[in-house]
């Protein structure tokens, strides 16, 4: 376990120029890196009918189920049996405050085998790391020994799962996130990410490796923290700087993430990247939401909810539910038009 309640944390302005020293530090470590360990890849079938696909995405839950967690957990199960689906996709702050303690921790069976008991939703969970889950033991999450406790559970660093129609690239956003680094008031696990530097550069290398690679008709990327967003934590600048040219430069159609606690669509003005927000599987921030670019906004909830996916062929299907299961807001696109509506 690695400290940083002994560091100080500097000012905004400080702060705002170490993202920038840290980004081309990694930029530099890019240029010389020769990783190309594959990431971790996965097979998961779409339906054997029509190869369609459909999936829930919720984050930010693990509360036991308290802060209406187990009134979200009950209209997952009832949508996910609407939509037969395959999977549920995970966006971290898998359990509050602190991660896990260990593998034993009474927290996994209460913020997640028995909460999310649905017949619909004993299916796969892909699961990235927030940075809640990293003030805790951070090989406890990651073990396969929770897979012992209940085999849903999946959780890795970055990995890949191909499900034919799409290809899902999950990766570990709160490494790249400097003011974890000098986070006085909290310790984080950085097991197995030191240095840091190495650490992303070789993530962000297999990663470009891998979405080169894809032929897949959805490239969708998953991570914890938000590139684009008009929740309480807002657009994350070294995501920005060095994981949004590599989403541009291979043609990905969706980032989806948690870490603010809302449900949220913004549609990139200058590509067909969507950004889409589903981290209200628990407490939520009520009216906590910036000024954002009108053009870009297409929905923004400050309640608590999840998402659902649907992916036939060259059509998607995105909607947003809350807490009552009710449908706030449904987006459609097709890959040749990338038209929205």
């Amino acid at each position: 376990m690695v400290s940083s309640s002994a560091m100080a944390k500097p000012p905004f302005a400080s702060r705002l120029h170490l993202v920038w020293v840290f980004c081309i530090a990694i930029i530099s470590s890019l240029a010389v890196s020769t990783s190309f360990a594959e990431l971790q890849r996965l097979e998961h079938a779409a339906k054997r009918d029509d190869g369609s696909l459909s999936f829930l995405v919720v984050g930010d839950w693990g509360r036991r189920g308290l802060y209406n967690q187990s009134k979200v957990a009950l209209q997952m199960g009832r949508i996910g049996e609407q939509l037969d689906i395959d999977f549920v996709v995970s966006t971290g702050d898998n359990f509050y405050g602190d991660g896990l303690k260990n593998v034993n921790d009474p927290a996994f069976l209460e913020s997640f085998k028995n909460i999310y008991t649905a017949k619909s939703l004993q299916k796969q969970w892909y699961s990235v790391l927030g940075n809640h889950d990293y003030r805790g033991n951070i090989e406890a999450q990651l073990s396969p020994a929770l897979r012992k406790i209940d085999s849903r559970w999946f959780c890795q660093r970055s990995f890949i799962v191909n499900a034919g129609i799409a290809e899902f690239f999950f990766v570990d956003t709160t490494p790249f996130v400097n003011k974890y680094l000098v986070d006085k008031d909290h310790n984080y696990d950085w097991r197995g990410v030191s240095p840091r530097a190495t650490y992303l550069a070789d993530l962000l290398q297999d990663l470009k490796q891998a979405l080169n690679k894809s032929s897949a008709k959805w490239k969708i990327v998953v991570g914890h923290h938000a590139i684009r967003s008009a929740g309480h934590h807002g657009d994350t600048p070294e995501l920005i700087s060095l994981l949004l040219p590599m989403l541009k430069a291979y043609n990905v159609d969706m980032y989806m993430n948690g870490h603010d606690h809302c449900l949220e669509h913004i549609s990139s003005v200058d590509n067909p990247i969507q950004y889409l927000t589903s981290g209200a599987g628990s407490k939520a921030w009520r009216g906590d939401i910036k000024r954002y670019n009108n053009r870009a906004m297409k929905f923004y909830y400050d309640g608590q909810g999840f998402m659902s996916v649907k992916l036939a062929g060259s059509d998607a299907e995105i909607a947003f539910y809350d807490v009552l299961g009710r449908v706030l807001y449904t987006w459609k696109a097709s890959k040749q038009l990338h038209s929205t509506m």
